[in-house]
């Protein structure tokens, strides 16, 4: 069913990473700038991820000898540093996940490369090395996201969703690997309930919830492809849920044939691939249009 899988390390039956976006307590200030820092129960929600649910993440890491990725806003990275001390020490990735959550759709091309270069000096200043992937805030890619990453360097990108596989994204300036996911594949869907973030989905009991996830994974290992779940450490690191979650990975590491890298390990294969001619992705322009398009034919 996909027309050219990408060989995997060691003959792997697919390629896995959970992505973690650790966005804490930015959301609501984003949401909410004039009134967020008051509305006390939705910050507890959002603070259980990096006060709670990120030492439980890593431990469980640690113990099945898993390295993952994080994608962190620059300004919860400033504001979190013991959450962020616990992921390093776990040898973890952090990838650039904008400054506050704020959306680059909204902003100019200066005003968008601004926040990116904020940030990348909290990440750098922080972690003590630039990052090699970006994923936008809220999957909100602009027009002018891909030419500023392959302006700064950045090796992939993690925001879109027009695979199963990798395949590579060309601005106008270069290329970038994108290691897409999809909204099925993220745990709002789920497990997000909040008044004070406008998002009403009814809750699903962890199994429940969790079983899109297994079922999306299922057929990445039948076909070789991509499993790349978007998950939030306030939701998915809740106890119950995360419990399903290490049960599920206690069982498919015990298969042997399934390769979990950090996001930027899973870049850097399949450029190696791509460039000794074992793959040959698919190249999809972006943005994939000049300008808008409009329903109504042009008058003479």
């Amino acid at each position: 069913m996909i027309r050219n899988p990408i060989p995997w390390p060691n003959g792997a039956k697919c390629a896995c990473c959970i992505t973690f976006d650790m966005d804490a307590d930015s959301l609501v200030h984003v949401d909410h700038p004039l009134d967020g820092h008051s509305r006390v129960s939705a910050i507890s929600m959002l603070q259980y991820g990096p006060d709670v649910a990120v030492p439980r993440i890593v431990e469980t890491y640690e113990r099945l000898g898993l390295t993952q990725t994080f994608f962190i806003p620059a300004w919860c990275i400033e504001t979190y540093p013991e959450a962020v001390e616990t992921i390093m020490k776990g040898g973890h990735e952090i990838g650039h996940h904008g400054y506050i959550h704020e959306n680059p759709r909204s902003n100019t091309r200066e005003e968008e490369a601004y926040w990116l270069d904020r940030s990348l000096e909290v990440i750098e200043r922080v972690t003590g090395k630039r990052p090699r992937g970006w994923r936008a805030p809220l999957y909100n890619f602009s027009n002018h996201s891909a030419e500023l990453l392959v302006e700064r360097g950045f090796v992939y990108d993690a925001s879109l969703m027009g695979d199963d596989i990798p395949y590579m994204i060309e601005a106008r300036n270069g290329r970038l690997v994108e290691l897409p996911s999809h909204w099925g594949m993220d745990d709002w869907p789920q497990f997000v309930q909040s008044f004070d973030l406008d998002y009403m989905m009814p809750v699903r009991a962890p199994r429940s919830g969790f079983e899109i996830f297994r079922q999306e994974f299922d057929v990445a290992y039948k076909y070789g492809g991509l499993w790349v779940p978007v998950v939030h450490p306030f939701a998915t690191g809740r106890l119950s849920r995360w419990h399903v979650v290490a049960e599920f990975l206690e069982e498919i590491l015990a298969r042997g044939d399934v390769w979990f890298a950090p996001m930027e390990q899973i870049a850097a294969h399949v450029n190696r691939v791509t460039d000794a001619g074992d793959y040959q992705p698919r190249v999809v322009r972006v943005p994939q249009y000049d300008g808008p398009v409009s329903p109504v034919p042009p008058k003479d």
